[in-house]
């Protein structure tokens, strides 16, 4: 997987570590997550919410492929939330930087930075793992890793990436699309349940992802590849 290090690490060039204000989530029962905002008030507390149930998985099988699925998301997010975060404040940083060839040694730097940082923990990452945090990016970022690399790097690399990418069966295009896909579904009920149990820390989606109506639309069992 040497190339999906070299991919990834790029990722992580970008300058350091931004703060993001959420709303933490509230947990009542065990299976049922609650979405929505919460208003303070001088007496009881009261709020708004929408119950929203896990997915349905009919067999032993479908729930340890799900418990695999869950490992891998938990494993990855935090080098997605890293994306988000250092996108951020590099763009505040090259704001103060007029020159095109400063801006170049800068993100070239930052990259050098990170990739004797991650190279360790990119190392262990497994091929199907790279195409969840290839997605779990532009989620958090908005921008799929080809675009990203096109932006700040060059259309060139980002040609050269993308075609490389494909002799691993993995593509730097791919986005998240819960809508669409019922594994990105999966992956985005795990991580409301991953910050209602705080096993991560929460970070909006660069986009908005409506949970319940994702739900009524992939009631069904998990399918197998």
């Amino acid at each position: 997987m040497k190339f999906l290090l070299l991919v990834l690490t790029f990722c992580f060039g970008w300058g350091t570590y931004a703060q993001n204000d959420s709303i933490p989530l509230k947990k009542e029962q065990e299976e049922f997550i609650f979405v929505g905002d919460s208003v303070a008030y001088t007496a009881i507390p009261l709020e708004e919410f929408v119950i929203v149930k896990p997915p349905r998985l009919k067999d032993a099988e479908n729930y340890r492929r799900y418990l695999i699925l869950k490992r891998k998301v938990k494993k990855v997010y935090p080098y997605a939330k890293l994306a988000a975060d250092t996108l951020v404040e590099l763009n505040k940083k090259l704001a103060d930087i007029s020159k095109k060839r400063h801006r170049k040694k800068y993100i070239k730097s930052m990259q050098k930075y990170f990739e004797e940082r991650f190279t360790p923990e990119l190392k262990k990452m497994k091929r199907s793992e790279g195409r969840i945090l290839i997605k779990l990016i532009h989620r958090q970022t908005g921008s799929t890793m080809y675009e990203l690399i096109k932006e700040y790097r060059s259309g060139l690399k980002a040609f050269i990436y993308e075609r490389t990418a494909r002799l691993f069966k993995i593509s730097l295009k791919d986005t998240f699309r819960p809508e669409e896909e019922y594994q990105d579904y999966l992956i985005e009920y795990i991580l409301y349940e991953s910050v209602l149990n705080d096993r991560i820390k929460p970070q909006p989606a660069a986009f908005d992802i409506d949970l319940l109506k994702l739900r009524k639309k992939w009631e069904v069992p998990l399918k197998k590849k």
